[in-house]
């Protein structure tokens, strides 16, 4: 006997959004995150598009938890991809994509380090639109939520550059 899985429907995701920030350089952490959430705005709302994106980091290979994967080791194959070009920064991921602008100390410390921590929430967070500012401490509330934080996939990713 044989079993497949079913399919992800991408489509119940809804918007895609991906918010760059940096850790506080002088408590000595200038990590920069990247968090890639959906608004819930999915066509059979936000539950679906919950579980959608539960769906897809099990398709891809992320857990969910606190297991951190370090997608620098094999970069070039990993499934997620982080493109930077000036302050524009692309995430990939199979079958999509998102764009965001970094802060100029998000881009300083990816150049330094050469990589960013990355969390892929499962949690809609429709509340942070793109193009509309995310006040520090509504970042703080949403990212540092415990229950945000234990349903999210956690990976350390290689920042590349375009090559000219």
């Amino acid at each position: 006997m044989t079993s497949t899985q079913a399919e992800i429907d991408r489509s119940h995701l809804g918007t895609l959004s991906v918010l760059a920030w940096i850790g506080d350089p002088e408590e000595a952490h200038d990590i920069p995150y990247l968090l890639a959430y959906t608004l819930g705005d999915g066509p059979k709302g936000r539950e679906a598009g919950e579980a959608a994106a539960r769906g897809l980091l099990e398709e891809i290979g992320l857990p969910i938890g606190d297991v951190v994967m370090d997608g620098t080791l094999k970069a070039a194959t990993f499934p997620v991809q982080i493109l930077l070009e000036g302050n524009q920064i692309a995430l990939t991921l199979p079958g999509m994509n998102a764009r965001c602008t970094a802060p100029d100390e998000w881009v300083a410390a990816a150049d330094e380090s050469g990589q960013a921590y990355f969390l892929f929430a499962t949690r809609a967070w429709p509340e942070a639109v793109p193009g509309k500012p995310v006040a520090p401490e509504t970042l703080q509330a949403f990212a540092g939520d415990e229950s945000v934080l234990t349903s999210s996939a956690h990976c350390v990713l290689a920042v590349r550059r375009v090559q000219r």
